[in-house]
């Protein structure tokens, strides 16, 4: 199988870099093809053209590498921290750029008119990891989790992801070293789990 990670931060030492390595390295073990894309080391653009706005194929070299990545793989991992409720800026352009018109969905005539998009991912599965500051239960029940519901549903599963499964990783100014080690094992866990889930039916007909 193929896997594509995918981490944000802007700290490599950062408890999202090492959550992403736990599942690099769940995958690995699993005999997975692990494609890591550290969205800060490689200097990915965040910024959408014009061009691609109004849905133009990208000319940018490594925005369609990611895509072709994106498409291409089994199992999908996304790592980020919570900022105010949201993924970072860096990240944010990444969606913007990389789950785009003909590379993520697609609509039946071509145009966008409301209506239910085909999802165009492969992916078995996908796992979304945050770290944030907010207690989880908080970030539930005051906040609403609005990351569950971007990743979830308006990302993931509308292009086609059926299996999704988030988790938020916090108090982690607070944590100490064994609460930062049991996240590491869960997200561990969490990986081997994804790596089991049953590939997608094909369509008879």
């Amino acid at each position: 199988m193929k896997a594509l990670i995918v981490v944000c931060h802007p700290a490599a030492g950062s408890l999202s870099h090492a959550l992403a390595g736990a599942v690099r390295d769940a995958w690995t073990a699993a005999g997975c093809a692990v494609d890591w894309r550290d969205l800060y080391e490689e200097g990915f653009e965040p910024v959408l053209t014009a061009a691609e706005a109004r849905g133009e194929p990208t000319r940018d070299a490594r925005v369609a590498a990611h895509q072709a990545a994106l498409r291409a793989c089994d199992l999908l991992a996304v790592v980020h921290p919570n900022y105010w409720g949201g993924p970072p800026a860096m990240m944010k352009g990444w969606i913007d750029r990389v789950f785009a018109p003909g590379a993520a969905y697609a609509f039946e005539k071509g145009i966008d008119a409301g209506d239910v998009p085909a999802g165009l991912l492969r992916a078995r599965a996908a796992l979304v990891l945050n770290t944030g500051n907010t207690p989880p239960e908080r970030e539930r029940g005051h906040f609403g989790d609005p990351l569950e519901r971007i990743w979830t549903e308006a990302i993931l599963r509308y292009c086609g992801v059926a299996s999704v499964t988030r988790r938020l990783f916090g108090v982690v100014a607070t944590s100490d070293e064994a609460t930062r080690r049991a996240w590491l094992a869960e997200a561990a866990a969490l990986a081997q789990a994804a790596a089991r889930a049953p590939a997608p039916a094909v369509p008879s007909h």
